[in-house]
Formats: C-alpha cells, structure tokens, sequence
C-alpha cells in the first residue's frame, strides 16, 4: 500500500509578503516534472524501462542508456520486515547492492537492492555481481512486476529554487515479483535532482 508523505508548510500561503520566498515558475515547473516521474515509477513495472524514456524524452544524453555504477558501502543487513515480504526459506541467502543510476554526466538515482540469488538464474547472478548492467535490464527476462511499499517526498515543494542536480527529491520503496507472482528483490531508490533535466 502507497503511503504517500505531504510536505507540511509552516506558514498558510499568504503569512509573508517575502516575494522571495514564494515558489517562482522554476519551482512549479519542478514540481510538476517530479509529479509526472513519480506517477509513471508508481504504475511501471520496471523503474530501469521508466527511467531510460524519461531521459530520451528530457534529452539527458544522446544515448539515453541507464549505468549502474556500484557504490562502495557497507552491507545493510535485511530486516525482519524484509525477510517477511521477501517470503525467504530459512537460512535463504540475500545479498545487497548498491548503485547510483546515471544517463551521460547525470546521476539520477541512488538504490538499495537485496535480492534473493536462488531466485534468478546463474547468468543474472553474474551480472549483478561483475557489470554496470542496471538491474531491471538483468532481470528482465523474469517479467517482473512491483509492488510499491512507500514513496516520500524530500524535496519542499514550497522552496523558492529548482533543485540542485545532486538534491534529493522522493524516495520509493518497493517488492519485485516474478511473472508468476514470486518476490526476489527489495529496493530502496531516491531520486535526484539532475532527473529533471535542463531548464
């Protein structure tokens, strides 16, 4: 289930005659962008297919191609709540990966992803471990679908600047399962300003 988060705005529209601190065209212009691209992750079976249009139809670079670099990080270890929705078996093994989605220069995106290794094939499991593949593409032949868990939004709506490239707009979770219904993979994404494209 969604659980949208609503931006809470300490003042009513109106309190401050700041004209500075009201959203300029840039702002609505974001916001509306970041409303689309949401909508479309929300209802999309793949956020690798979603995020690839999006940046041919923004003009991102001249091949909208999506890299995932990996991110050297500590493992997070699943919790509890992630086992459950995973459906995991016993001593099941997991394992975690880290990215940062990028089109050309851009980076997009940043991902947590556990997935379960004994649900895809030999051929998956190398990629993932040694290619930039991201992993809707790797996965693909599965016929994933997603469930969203949750999506926040961190960026204010009500800021008086478009986002910065690297600012952080919303995050989504979210289960995928395979064509016949079974889940392998958790993810955790937050979304960037440079989605936005240029002005």
């Amino acid at each position: 289930m969604l659980v949208p988060i609503v931006p809470v705005h300490a003042e009513a529209p109106g309190a401050r005659s700041d004209e500075a601190t009201r959203p300029g065209p840039d702002t609505a212009e974001a916001t509306a962008l970041i409303e689309t691209l949401k909508a479309r992750l929300l209802s999309g079976p793949s956020a690798t297919s979603v995020l690839e249009a999006w940046c041919a139809e923004r003009g991102l670079a001249e091949v909208p191609s999506l890299v995932a670099r990996r991110v050297g990080a500590p493992e997070k270890p699943l919790s509890e709540a992630q086992a459950r929705r995973l459906a995991l078996a016993p001593d099941e093994p997991v394992r975690y990966r880290r990215v940062r989605l990028t089109c050309g220069e851009h980076i997009l995106s940043e991902a947590d992803n556990w997935y379960v290794p004994g649900r895809l094939t030999a051929a998956m499991n190398a990629a993932l471990a040694d290619s930039d593949t991201p992993f809707g593409r790797v996965v693909k032949p599965l016929d994933p679908s997603r469930r969203n868990l949750g999506v926040r939004m961190i960026w204010n709506t009500a800021s008086a600047h478009r986002p910065a490239p690297d600012e952080a707009l919303f995050a989504v979770e979210a289960v995928l399962s395979t064509g016949d219904g079974k889940p392998f993979c958790e993810v955790a994404e937050i979304y960037k300003g440079a989605v936005l494209g240029p002005r």
